[in-house]
């Protein structure tokens, strides 16, 4: 299934996409209790996509779980080894945006920078799970990890740069595991800045897959039905160019993984701000 949360006639719903229509599952609280309990949310009226204002699968998590140097490539790019355990950060729920909403160029700096990646939407509790990780996943997102560069540098935890308002955008569609390759592996992702090609590899390349990231998270924490683990990103990014390439106003980004979908962002200034 593809699984959307919209907002339409002032309230928000839940259904699933097919095409330019949208099934309406009334009873369903969440794009995730949708995708773990369809059989007991049933379907009401059929409406056009274009009808509605498409939200983020899930428009507040409880937690983003964020992979750093996760991709063998991108680790190269900068300069770095190969990880024997994950780069671990959280992203709060104000820096994070839907599939219309302009990802925010701050007043503080323009070095807003891409990071193209699969989002692992959390759909049953997990604490310190060992046997059977993929059982836990509702489903898959696309999400652009949107990085202050000059920030993320300022000290040695990357939370300032990875939490800028408005810089972290999922894209529509909820997609449930029955539709794609076991843990999302081996699919095709990429990133254009304005049409051109910037990061373009394959989620084989990520060092630990979707299961391992799984089992090492709930080893510390529990991961909670809506919870997302955005699991870092590949090659190409902006600051590791020559020279480097930051998104600009006006910019539009747009992060595709095969068979999963796109979140396409357009970049702007905060209201109110001055240029």
């Amino acid at each position: 299934m593809r699984i959307v949360t919209f907002a339409r006639n002032g309230r928000v719903q839940h259904g699933v996409r097919a095409g330019d229509r949208i099934r309406v599952h009334p009873t369903a609280t969440s794009a995730v209790d949708l995708a773990v309990n369809a059989a007991d949310r049933a379907a009401g009226e059929d409406i056009a996509a274009s009808d509605v204002t498409l939200l983020a699968p899930v428009p507040r998590p409880g937690k983003v779980i964020c992979i750093g140097l996760n991709y063998r490539a991108h680790a190269a790019e900068g300069g770095n080894a190969v990880p024997d355990y994950p780069s671990i950060f959280l992203r709060g729920p104000t820096s994070l945006i839907g599939p219309a909403d302009p990802i925010i160029l701050p007043e503080c700096s323009d070095k807003l920078d891409f990071e193209a990646e699969l989002g692992v939407v959390i759909g049953k509790a997990a604490t310190n799970v060992r046997d059977n990780p993929l059982d836990h996943v509702a489903g898959y997102v696309c999400f652009n990890d949107a990085t202050i560069r000059d920030y993320q540098r300022k000290t040695s935890q990357w939370t300032v740069g990875k939490n800028f308002d408005g810089t972290g955008a999922f894209s529509a569609e909820l997609v449930t595991p029955d539709e794609l390759p076991e843990g999302a592996a081996g699919l095709r992702i990429t990133a254009r800045l304005n049409g051109e090609v910037m990061q373009d590899s394959d989620t084989a390349d990520m060092i630990f897959d979707t299961a391992t990231l799984i089992r090492t998270l709930s080893e510390a924490m529990t991961l909670e039905p809506g919870d997302v683990i955005a699991t870092g990103t590949p090659a190409g990014v902006g600051y590791a160019r020559t020279p480097p390439v930051f998104m600009r106003e006006g910019d539009r980004i747009e992060i595709e993984i095969e068979r999963i979908g796109k979140a396409a962002n357009v970049v702007a200034r905060r209201p109110g701000a001055q240029a």
